[in-house]
């Protein structure tokens, strides 16, 4: 049985799980004979804690996953793909009004170079905790635990837990953004029409 290595710039549980949990979804189409392995290796992001922009999102989870691949080569390490995860906030000027929202991210990279991003979604962030991390800089790790009363909220249900009442938890957030950012990879046909008919 063929053995496929995903490099994840990071050893937390929820973002681990996440693609383990993508990986049973779309493994089938990716590679149907393969046994799928998750490596966490803790890489920097190269933004600021919590990210308030969706550029600064995109930047940091491309930038975990550029860093897995540098990693790669100085290791040897026989990685197949390279998968960066960054969550933040993304701030948004509308109607006159500020609307901030939570969003988790993914960039995706194969060992040719290929790379894609992929998006959970967004939910819109209580005004007292946007301004907590927003205007007064709190880490929004800390902001939440505050907010919601406890401790240790990103490692379990997350901000998006809280805010959804675990209909959505940090963890499915991200599985769904590894899902979007694969899904170039394991549904090539549709990609590559899109491609060939932007050409025409």
């Amino acid at each position: 049985m063929e053995a496929i290595t995903v490099a994840l710039g990071s050893k937390r549980g929820p973002k681990l799980n996440a693609v383990r949990e993508a990986l049973k979804s779309f493994g089938p189409f990716l590679a149907p004979a393969a046994e799928f392995h998750v490596e966490g290796v803790e890489v920097p992001s190269g933004v600021r804690h919590t990210p308030l922009s969706r550029e600064e999102l995109m930047a940091g989870s491309r930038q975990r996953a550029e860093a897995l691949v540098r990693i790669a080569r100085e290791r040897g390490a026989h990685w197949n793909y390279f998968v960066g995860l960054e969550g933040g906030l993304d701030v948004v000027h509308f109607e006159n009004s500020r609307r901030v929202f939570l969003e988790s991210w993914a960039y995706v990279a194969d060992a040719s170079g290929a790379g894609f991003f992929g998006q959970s979604g967004g939910i819109l962030v209580p005004e007292p905790l946007a301004e907590h991390v927003v205007d007064h800089g709190v880490e929004l790790s800390e902001a939440i635990d505050s907010f919601a009363g406890g401790s240790g909220i990103r490692d379990g249900q997350g901000a998006w837990g809280v805010l959804t009442r675990d209909i959505i938890t940090r963890q499915e957030a991200f599985r769904i953004a590894v899902i979007h950012a694969f899904a170039p990879f394991f549904n090539r046909e549709a990609y590559s029409a899109q491609a060939k008919s932007a050409r025409t």
